[in-house]
């Protein structure tokens, strides 16, 4: 009976580090997802702005000013009587990796379309998302540089 109970102790001490790196393998996985979820977002009200079904100002990107405007939609600008409106996501994903007290917009870090790439910062318009995150990937990456 005690060479049972020691074998399943030492199992069970075997398994717990790969528990772990599940866990951070589905965290890394569902990132990836609300990356590239917003990413085709984005992507999406830019090619409206410029197909003209969303008013743009001079001087606009073609962005949207926030992420909450993917979500709320805008109205479209080829429909005569102005009722119609565009969404592009059904909702915000957040970001796994962020604190869950934070609102899904507020779990990402923003870059505008103005701010240099190795140094994104929020703007007048949302260009890109990236996490917050302070920690590194399985395969060694920073989380903020996917």
């Amino acid at each position: 009976m005690l060479a049972v109970v020691t074998i399943v102790g030492i199992l069970a001490a075997a398994a717990q580090p790969l528990a772990v790196w599940v866990h951070k393998r589905q965290r890394e996985a569902e990132l990836r997802q609300a990356l590239r979820t917003l990413r085709n977002g984005l992507d999406a009200y830019w090619q409206a702005a410029h197909e003209g079904r969303i008013t743009l100002k001079t001087g606009d990107s073609g962005y949207p000013p926030d992420l909450d405007s993917l979500v709320q939609g805008v109205p479209d600008a080829k429909d005569p009587e102005h009722r119609k409106r565009i969404y592009f996501l059904r909702r915000l994903p957040r970001d796994p990796l962020a604190d869950t007290s934070l609102p899904a917009a507020q779990s990402w870090g923003l870059r505008s379309y103005d701010s240099p790439p190795d140094a994104p910062a929020a703007g007048r318009d949302v260009f890109d998302v990236y996490s917050r995150a302070e920690g590194t990937a399985i395969d060694g990456s920073r989380y903020r540089d996917w």
